[in-house]
């Protein structure tokens, strides 16, 4: 079933579809099936080093980073976490998607309820670009990498996603996009069982609120798990095809919604040489651009940047474009080689001026406040700030010192209104303005 594109079944390629938008999870620590082992420890400054290199001029790169919904204690940690790792990541001018796993079972209200404080608490940051809510929810053979294996996940990820694409919609937040994961694969009837669920229980409401669907394919290690690595890409389009083909189509989900490779990968370690891993790389990224048009592809990450531990003979720990201490495999650049050769360009949404030599970013995050709102400026640049000037609906609001934020108080409306907030940011020799707007109601 599906495309192969090296025995003839399988469409010419279709010329045009919109280039790609690349990315990747730039952590080492994979979901691991068996024993989860534990992982080396990460360098931020290497990290940030890194993705410098990989970023391709003049257009974006997005990193995943991964969160779950455990209980009260660990949630309230990992908010402080996540807090610092996006500010880290969009205060250096990199898009950020947040992935919010279901890891308790039988409480898919509680997991919605969770998911739309995330999106309040973290969509008002301009360069936080989407969430994927759930992970891996057709997967049940592993509680450390998948969601499926907990009661209530398909529920959990239905109700999840129209929760956070209603919080969304709801205050405002444009940029920010909704969708979920898909495991290639299990068997059939498990595919059919998932999709015909999400149709059934999901209906109109789950899919109208959808912006894509999500890829994670592996061939070569786990399905299928003996796969030449020059034959990687071939099971790629397989896994497009069907997922676009078959069952977002047996789902009910619009041929309009693109989607997302979130996850791919290849490993290093025992039998798997490093230019195994190039070799695989090029298979897959080419397949997915070559074909990114026949199947509406629009988003590829890697998966991931560095080893979790690279002596290891476990293949779990290896999927890293680079060693544990940060040193390249050859892989690292030929996926630099692919991402600016093929990557989008683009220019940054309004509220975000992006990096450039020895100038830093900025970025105005804006929210809700009771009684108006609260825009701030941050970013790496925000030290070479001398002044700020907030605006919004005719008002006028002057930070002169810094920490440059301010509450701003508004005219009260009776309802939700579409409120647009400016900053005229003033650096040594030049000013620059950002701007954002969003969708509050203004009390007395």
């Amino acid at each position: 079933m599906g495309d192969t594109p090296s025995t003839g079944n399988a469409p010419d390629p279709k010329p045009g579809g919109r280039k790609l938008e690349f990315g990747i999870y730039p952590g080492g620590v994979a979901g691991q099936i068996v024993v989860p082992a534990v992982p080396k420890p990460e360098d931020r400054a290497k990290t940030l080093q890194a993705l410098a290199r990989l970023r391709p001029a003049g257009g974006p790169f997005t990193v995943h980073i991964y969160r779950s919904y455990l209980d009260a204690q660990n949630d309230a940690k990992e908010d402080v976490e996540h807090r610092r790792l996006v500010d880290l990541y969009t205060g250096h001018g990199y898009g950020v998607e947040i992935v919010i796993r279901y890891r308790r079972d039988g409480d898919p209200a509680g997991f919605a309820k969770f998911v739309r404080g995330v999106v309040g608490r973290f969509g008002d940051n301009p360069l936080v670009r989407g969430f994927q809510v759930t992970n891996e929810v057709n997967f049940a053979a592993s509680g450390d990498s998948s969601d499926g294996v907990y009661e209530g996940a398909r529920d959990a990820l239905i109700q999840g996603v129209i929760a956070a694409k209603d919080e969304a919609r709801r205050r405002g937040y444009d940029q920010v996009q909704i969708g979920f994961n898909w495991f290639y694969r299990t068997d059939p009837n498990n595919e059919d069982s998932f999709w015909q669920y999400l149709d059934e229980h999901g209906g109109k409401r789950f899919s109208s609120s959808l912006d894509w669907v999500g890829l994670d394919v592996y061939p070569g290690t786990f399905f299928p798990p003996a796969t030449p690595p020059a034959a990687t890409g071939d099971f790629v389009v397989n896994a497009l095809s069907q997922l676009r083909n078959c069952f977002m189509d047996e789902g009910d989900i619009p041929e309009s919604v693109p989607i997302h490779v979130e996850e791919n990968g290849y490993p290093t370690g025992p039998g798997r040489s490093y230019a195994d891993q190039r070799t695989a790389l090029e298979s897959m990224v080419g397949a997915v651009n070559t074909y990114r048009a026949n199947y509406n592809v629009t988003n590829y990450f890697w998966f991931d940047l560095r080893d979790a531990d690279t002596a290891s003979p476990n293949f779990q720990q290896q999927y890293g474009l680079m060693r544990d201490d940060y040193s390249p495999k050859p892989a690292f650049d030929a996926f630099r080689g692919l991402v600016s050769q093929m990557s989008l360009r683009a220019k940054p949404p309004p509220a975000v001026r992006p990096p450039g030599r020895n100038r830093g970013t900025l970025l105005l995050r804006v929210r809700c406040w009771r009684s108006g709102v609260y825009a701030q400026v941050r970013g790496s640049a925000a030290r070479r700030i001398r002044r700020v000037r907030f605006s919004a609906n005719g008002r006028h609001f002057d930070d002169l010192g810094g920490p440059w934020r301010r509450h701003m108080r508004l005219v009260p409306t009776r309802r939700r209104v579409r409120i647009g907030v400016r900053a005229r940011v003033t650096l040594p020799a030049r000013r620059v303005e950002l701007r954002r707007s969003l969708r509050c109601r203004v009390r007395e």
